[in-house]
């Protein structure tokens, strides 16, 4: 395939085929396989390069989640010329300056899209992965999700999911005395420690390992 061209399928590790159920999966394990907030004592090198990394895998999800713009997207990807390579960074911005006023392009005065924020992106799908514990906690005082959250740890990864767990419970039961806040928004006030350790106990439970 034209390396000026993504290959947003092979972004999200799924065939051509998938279906929309299959596509929000892969999203939710490649945007926290690739997300930079995981990477605490990283160069700012490796922080940048992730940072690319997760944004290129939003636009992934933002071009095939949506039925239109697959097919669209589908168009041109079907007229490339196939060959083997790894998804490139570079290649999904370039075609978001390049490509992206065809979206929507069959509708009289609409406006093309500016490349998605991929934080915006990630929230959407993270409150989606933490309301169970959201829902479950939101009842309760702080210090209840505190106990929930370390049990539920406990079971996860042990005496390390323990300790992030009881973080995490305390957190999300602290949603209570937020309100009108989404679990992402709390997320994006954390410090960068706790940041990544409620990414790693996310990983482990959605990837099957803490990465």
């Amino acid at each position: 395939m034209d390396s000026s061209f993504p290959d947003y399928y092979a972004f999200l590790n799924v065939a051509q085929t998938a279906t929309a159920d299959e596509i929000r999966m892969a999203y939710k394990k490649e945007s926290l396989r690739t997300h930079p907030d995981r990477l605490v004592n990283a160069t700012p090198e490796e922080k940048k390069a992730a940072t690319e990394r997760f944004q290129a895998v939003a636009d992934a999800y933002y071009v095939l989640s949506d039925p239109i713009r697959r097919k669209e997207y589908d168009g041109l990807y079907s007229t490339r010329t196939r060959r083997t390579q790894q998804p490139d960074n570079d290649a999904s911005s370039s075609f978001f300056s390049s490509f992206a006023n065809m979206f929507g392009s069959g509708t009289p005065g609409a406006t093309p899209p500016e490349r998605p924020d991929a934080q915006g992106v990630f929230a959407d799908v993270f409150d989606e992965l933490l309301r169970p514990e959201v829902e479950r906690h939101a009842p309760w005082w702080s210090w209840t999700g505190t106990v929930c959250g370390a049990g539920l740890g406990f079971i996860v990864a042990n005496v390390p999911g323990l300790m992030v767990g009881a973080y995490a419970g305390n957190r999300l039961g602290a949603i209570r005395d937020a309100k009108g806040k989404s679990v992402a928004s709390v997320f994006s006030e954390l410090g960068g420690d706790q940041k990544a350790q409620i990414l790693r106990a996310l990983a482990a439970k959605v990837l099957g390992s803490a990465l």
